[in-house]
């Protein structure tokens, strides 16, 4: 039996739209359990008094006054890491912070970043004001503790200042495996940024947006800004590993977060997995 020319062109539309935007499935229950594993530290971050951050050891906390950067570094023996968890918005100091769109020019301590690398100005330069401190704290860990693996993580202007740390952190220590947690991350860094973070971690970046989060997406692209991969979309609730979507490596997916017009600070950027942001796992 023939089929139709018309038969025929609706069916081939249909295969060129299915090629085109592939139907993205959810991710691995491990994947998914540790999301939200790494999103406990990075809620613990907004208590400066957290003793046993994920019921681990703390092994310090670091700030700086004038930017009000603050976030602690901890320690599980049983996993094998040594974690740096960046605060999120706050007060009136990190706001400002996160008002400093301009894109400058990266630098940090012990890093060579690609030609026309930027980042944004505020970010940059609250992560630049604790990078020392950090770095001294990992170097000593991973002298006494050899072999283990340097995790970041970070909720909304934290999640951007996990960013700017992992990549810091990947180039002090390029022989320790390290892999970056983020959640609710606005926009860091523009093209060359986000290739150089696509480049050095690959699949060993986890980026975390909850529905219709919109600060993901409140600083566009159209300014010069690009996402770096790899997004991890939960959408819809009720949070699952089957909701959950891994998105294009490349960081910036139509089809994913992007699709969402930003709404700025709503309710789905203050609670992820079912937890609210600022909530404390400190035992």
């Amino acid at each position: 039996m023939r089929a139709s020319l018309p038969l025929l062109a609706i069916l081939s539309s249909l295969i060129a739209a299915g090629f085109a935007s592939p139907v993205k499935r959810g991710i691995s229950s491990d994947v998914y359990n540790d999301l939200v594993f790494y999103f406990q530290y990075a809620s613990s971050a907004y208590d400066s008094t957290c003793a046993k951050p994920n019921g681990n050891t703390l092994v310090g906390q670091f700030s700086d006054s004038g930017t009000d950067t603050q976030g602690f570094v901890a320690r599980d023996d049983s996993r094998k890491e040594i974690v740096v968890a960046l605060r999120g918005s706050s007060d009136a100091v990190d706001f400002w912070t996160d008002a400093q769109v301009l894109l400058e020019d990266f630098t940090s301590p012990g890093t060579t970043p690609p030609a026309g690398t930027s980042a944004h100005t505020g970010f940059l330069n609250a992560w630049n004001s604790v990078a020392a401190q950090v770095i001294s704290t990992v170097k000593s860990q991973l002298s006494s503790h050899s072999g283990y693996t340097i995790v970041t993580t970070g909720h909304s202007l934290g999640g951007a200042l996990s960013s700017l740390a992992g990549i810091t952190l990947k180039q002090n220590f390029p022989s320790s495996p390290i892999r970056m947690y983020t959640y609710g991350q606005p926009r860091t860094g523009n093209d060359n940024y986000a290739f150089w973070v696509n480049d050095q971690f690959g699949a060993n970046a986890f980026r975390a947006v909850h529905t219709t989060d919109g600060v993901p997406t409140i600083i566009p692209t159209s300014v010069g800004y690009r996402h770096h991969g790899v997004e991890y979309w939960q959408n819809p609730d009720p949070p699952s590993a089957s909701t959950t979507k891994e998105c294009a490596a490349d960081g910036e997916d139509p089809t994913c977060s992007a699709s969402v017009p930003s709404q700025g600070i709503d309710l789905a950027h203050t609670i992820y997995f079912d937890i609210l942001a600022t909530t404390p796992f400190c035992s």
